[in-house]
């Protein structure tokens, strides 16, 4: 059977599959991507404004047909996969817009005579490999800027995502793009290596797993090309005690099961001051039961399937394994015996450093609700992890927010507000996070060539 299939994880059945490319067909794509390189870099930015524009009209056109895609292949509800189209199209006309401005000539100031200044250029064939979470989202962010700086893309895409992974080829030919100037390429991770150490591609960037992370890391790095990394996360949503109650379990809410839990910068470890934990707890168990679990084609579904049945034996073994050692269940704790790959809503408390879930990222619908003594404590619970991606912090005192701010090992901190994402605000984090930026300028400016042009007098 063929890597690429669609299997509805709501039912567990096969849809359909694609068949995997050849080490030969590969080698033509790159060589294709290769040659719309060199032609796409001299293009104007006109001309790359008005094909990034074009992108995003056919994705406002192709919103219904593509966010039933996704929920086919992954489980999303149709209402948040309408929504991620929504963001992606956010996406292609922020840099559309912004682009031109962000590839200006920086000129540098001398002590001596002359001029000198910074000129931003493509740097060549690069390689997006990406995950199921947000077929589109994960997508758009890699490649509108770098199309914007004269790049061209090879796009390998997770193996359960093969029909939005073609559907976005076939975007950007229909709004004009020159052949090869973004391919689809289904690869397998032998001939995913391959396409690294081509010395055509020039450099890589992976949104995924740590594991994936550090075995593109290690090819990328054999053969000095560029990488950015943007892995795992476990991250904190911290409730102070001046928190405003009713918002705070509002958006723990959103920030953990939006999309099953299935995100990187999902509110993954919920940290309450003690003086109003047992407020917090109550009303957020409450919440989390009444979240409509059901067909991820309707319309009043907040939550479907997981996106596999690995996915759910993955979570049912971490939470069995917490269970085991002491942790109590809040809601939740079992996966949902039907059809297609299920598991409830799940609060986890009492949750202890020995167990797998303090270490381990969670990727699903299950929270572990934490009782910090102060906000001392609160940080300390947030910092002891091997991640640092993202922090939510709840409090009504933003200057005592703010400071908090400062004391987390995170590339990104939401006050008052549920984890997300805006095309103007740089996404990525530190630690076994990941490393390098995506989206807003520091997005933009990862993969070109920063080159200095210096005119003596």
């Amino acid at each position: 059977m063929t890597m690429y299939a669609v299997t509805n994880p709501a039912t567990g059945n096969m849809v359909k599959s694609f068949t995997q490319a050849t080490d030969e067909e590969i080698r033509q794509k790159i060589a294709h991507a290769h040659q719309a390189y060199r032609e796409w870099r001299s293009s104007s930015l006109d001309k790359r404004t008005k094909l990034l524009n074009r992108v995003a009209d056919l994705y406002e056109e192709r919103r219904d047909l593509l966010a039933a895609i996704i929920t086919r292949e992954m489980g999303k509800p149709l209402f948040q996969a309408g929504i991620e189209i929504d963001i992606v199209t956010s996406i292609y006309r922020y840099y559309a817009n912004n682009g031109p401005e962000f590839l200006a000539d920086e000129p540098i100031a001398l002590d001596g005579p002359g001029k000198a200044m910074i000129r931003k250029e493509g740097m060549g064939v690069l390689l997006g490999i990406m995950p199921w979470n947000f077929p589109y989202y994960q997508v758009a962010r890699f490649a509108a800027p770098n199309i914007m700086n004269g790049n061209s893309l090879l796009l390998k895409h997770a193996p359960q995502c093969p029909e939005s992974a073609k559907a976005m080829e076939q975007i950007f030919l229909d709004a004009g793009a020159a052949e090869g100037l973004y391919i689809n390429v289904y690869a397998s991770n032998e001939q995913t290596a391959d396409i690294i150490a081509d010395p055509l591609v020039q450099g890589v960037s992976l949104t995924g797993s740590e594991r994936a992370g550090s075995a593109v890391a290690e090819v990328a790095g054999r053969h000095l090309k560029k990488v950015v990394l943007e892995l795992g996360g476990s991250d904190p949503f911290i409730v102070l005690s001046d928190a405003n109650m009713e918002t705070a379990v509002q958006q723990a809410l959103l920030g953990r099961f939006a999309n099953a839990g299935q995100a990187c910068n999902a509110a993954k470890r919920i940290i309450v001051e003690s003086s109003v934990y047992d407020e917090f707890l109550a009303a957020f168990t409450q919440a989390v039961e009444s979240i409509k679990v059901g067909d991820p084609m309707a319309d009043d579904t907040f939550m479907g399937p997981l996106s596999s049945e690995l996915a759910v034996e993955s979570l049912n073994a971490q939470v069995r394994d917490a269970i085991n050692q002491g942790a109590r269940v809040n809601t939740g704790g079992y996966r949902i015996e039907r059809a297609g790959a299920w598991f409830m809503p799940t609060i986890l408390t009492g949750v202890t450093s020995e167990m797998r879930v303090y270490r381990e990222e969670l990727f699903g619908p299950v929270a572990i609700v934490f009782n910090a003594e102060d906000e001392n404590e609160a940080v300390r619970l947030a910092n002891d992890s091997a991640y640092g991606l993202g922090a939510v912090i709840q409090s009504t005192d933003i200057n005592r927010a703010r400071q908090l701010a400062d004391r987390l090992d995170v590339g990104m901190v939401n006050i008052n507000e549920a984890p997300g994402s805006a095309p103007e605000i740089p996404f990525g984090g530190i630690k076994r996070s990941g490393f390098g930026r995506e989206l807003g300028r520091d997005g933009m400016e990862e993969f070109v060539n920063r080159k200095v042009v210096r005119i003596g007098e």
